[in-house]
């Protein structure tokens, strides 16, 4: 219950903050296309762009996954009350029952899903195969974020970079791809799998730019 009540306080700040952003999402007319037919499709993004990101859960017609954590229980109650749909478990627990009731909501209920790939608690910047996993069996394409905040503060001590757009700022928003689901008969562990879509996204994380957050390392 004290992690629901956080979660509605975070909202309360959070809403009224979000609406004086300038938000720009630059869009390729494949993902437009995906929604306006309501065709599923997979957003992927590294955890500490998703306070910079959580305003847009309306557009993309969201569900999420969320960690039974503390922490994952807070986030939650934010993002349901910013209209996305949540299904509870993680990587480490509940995992079989929180895949279920992502793919019955993306395919019975015309929901997009989003992962925060390197979640919910690291390491940071390292891939985890969930968002491989639910491309191949629901045979849908994934887009990746390149995020860019021209003033934020941060939450220094947070294991993410986590960082928060501060009032009036401008977040652009480029969603890049698609990349084509994952075969049927690929292995989503697989490290020459997770490892293309991992620094794919590394280099959309250096081509954005957040004021006084340190750019990821270069993959190998």
């Amino acid at each position: 219950m004290k992690q629901v009540l956080l979660g509605f306080v975070i909202w309360l700040v959070y809403r009224p903050l979000s609406l004086t952003w300038r938000v720009r999402c630059d869009e390729p007319q494949a993902l437009r296309d995906a929604l306006r037919e309501r065709r599923p499709f997979i957003l992927a993004h590294w955890h500490g762009d998703l306070f910079a990101l959580a305003v847009l859960v309306r557009r993309y017609r969201l569900v999420m996954l969320a960690s039974r954590s503390k922490d994952g229980r807070i986030m939650a109650t934010l993002l349901r009350l910013l209209g996305a749909r949540i299904t509870d478990g993680s990587s480490s627990r509940g995992a079989v029952g929180a895949l279920k009731g992502l793919l019955r909501l993306m395919r019975d209920e015309g929901h997009n899903c989003s992962f925060a790939v390197d979640g919910p608690r690291g390491p940071i910047y390292q891939l985890k195969p969930g968002v491989l996993e639910t491309s191949r069996v629901i045979d849908c394409p994934i887009y990746y974020a390149s995020v860019s905040c021209d003033r934020a503060w941060h939450l220094h001590r947070s294991w993410d970079r986590t960082y928060v757009p501060k009032p009036f700022a401008r977040v652009e928003v480029q969603w890049r791809g698609p990349l084509p689901p994952v075969a049927r008969g690929a292995d989503p562990r697989e490290p020459a799998v997770m490892q293309g879509l991992e620094r794919l996204m590394l280099q959309a994380k250096r081509d954005g730019h957040v004021p006084g957050q340190a750019p990821p390392p270069r993959a190998d």
